[in-house]
């Protein structure tokens, strides 16, 4: 990299510190935790440490086929060979601290995620070919029947991320319950679009339907417990969302809608 304004203010985003609880701290190496640099050096130094090693050097080696999905730091590697999966699996902690890096401890792991065979219609033929399931980005990726009865791999919201999201919301509507409702409605419809701009995908509609609920009921109970003013019953609640209405939750991400409008 030689472009110089850039290194500069990477620099000074390094040494900018971090501040916890109202105290600046200075790491010694690494990037600030959700700082925005992070992704950015994240994706200039795993190019050549992952990407280009794994395309350049571990593909030609292996039996099988075998692709890499990377974003930012999160990185997930697929195989058709076990032998090759538990091959690299043994080599990548140790490519990893040539660069001063480490895999996290718990978010490492192997897993069989092969489509379902015999035994999961009941007939135990094999019982190894059992598929788990695993989350990246957000999103829980796992076997599933389609509707012609085919198996595919659907992604909906992994249950941490939901969870968090709701308490998100839970503490936002308790801390602004006295504001006006115009206001509250104008911030939390544009915290539902937020949501589903990224969990808005093919395949995932019963899960930002859930949230879009959840969402809905929390606002109720704090508009409920403004005190000093008449309850929010539901048949009130329900004349209030006549005229602040929460969007519905679509799916933005459609194949199908994709296909109908190119």
């Amino acid at each position: 990299m030689h472009d110089g304004v850039l290194l500069r203010l990477i620099g000074k985003w390094l040494h900018a510190g971090v501040m916890e609880d109202g105290a600046v701290t200075y790491p010694d190496s690494g990037t600030p935790q959700g700082g925005v640099i992070s992704p950015v050096l994240a994706n200039v130094f795993l190019h050549e440490v992952l990407d280009t090693w794994f395309e350049n050097e571990v593909k030609p080696r292996l039996k099988g086929q075998a692709f890499l999905v990377r974003y930012a730091d999160d990185v997930t590697v697929v195989f058709s060979q076990e032998e090759d999966a538990r091959r690299v699996c043994a080599v990548l902690p140790k490519r990893c601290a040539r660069y001063g890096l480490t895999l996290h401890p718990e978010k490492t792991r192997l897993i069989a995620f092969r489509r379902p065979s015999e035994a999961a219609r009941g007939v135990d033929r094999d019982a190894t070919a059992r598929s788990e399931s695993f989350d990246m980005l957000g999103f829980t990726h796992f076997w599933t029947r389609s509707l012609r009865g085919y198996w595919v791999i659907k992604r909906k919201t992994a249950r941490d991320r939901l969870s968090r999201s709701l308490r998100t919301i839970a503490r936002w509507c308790r801390q602004y319950r006295h504001a006006p409702v115009v206001w509250q409605h104008a911030v939390l419809c544009r915290k539902l679009r937020g949501h589903y701009g990224y969990y808005g995908i093919t395949g995932n509609s019963v899960a930002i339907t859930r949230f879009r609920n959840v969402v809905r009921a929390i606002w109720r109970k704090w508009l409920d417990r403004r005190g000093g003013r008449s309850p929010m019953s539901w048949p009130r609640f329900a004349r209030l969302e006549d005229r602040y209405p929460l969007p519905a939750a679509i799916a933005i991400h459609s194949l199908y809608r994709h296909a109908a409008n190119p």
